[in-house]
């Protein structure tokens, strides 16, 4: 059974570049079966699809972050990172790791995905 754990910095100050992780159990990230997707929801607001990176290492980014996004992997941790570039207060939300068995672009469906993780509060403020 897969399982998603998030960690990130929890605050932040406006312009700081943080990164998330998302530790994988059950599963390799290099497997071809699995699509590692970050998608965060600000508070009072819908999820937001920000990225996603296969099991051999290709990345996706939603047009409206990718200026500014990067998500990566550790296969030796078995973890994949999301950083996140000069982060304003609009970036604060809980951030979310999630599996699923095909690649899904740009889904904010919760039930498109298999697996989701507990997600991470991210507060952005000076």
């Amino acid at each position: 059974q897969v399982q998603l754990q998030e960690s990130g910095p929890g605050l932040l100050k406006p312009s700081q570049t943080p990164s998330l992780t998302c530790t994988v159990s059950g599963a390799s990230i290099r497997s071809e079966y699995y699509f590692w997707n970050w998608l965060r929801q600000p508070p009072g607001k819908g999820l937001e699809w920000m990225g996603v990176i296969s099991g051999s290492g290709s990345a996706w980014y939603s047009p409206s972050l990718k200026n500014r996004l990067s998500i990566s992997r550790d296969t030796s941790k078995n973890q994949v990172t999301l950083q996140l570039g000069s982060v304003t207060p609009e970036d604060a939300a809980v951030y979310y790791c999630a599996a699923a068995k095909t690649f899904i672009m740009s889904a904010t469906d919760k039930e498109r995905y298999d697996t989701w993780g507990q997600g991470t509060q991210v507060a952005v403020s000076s």
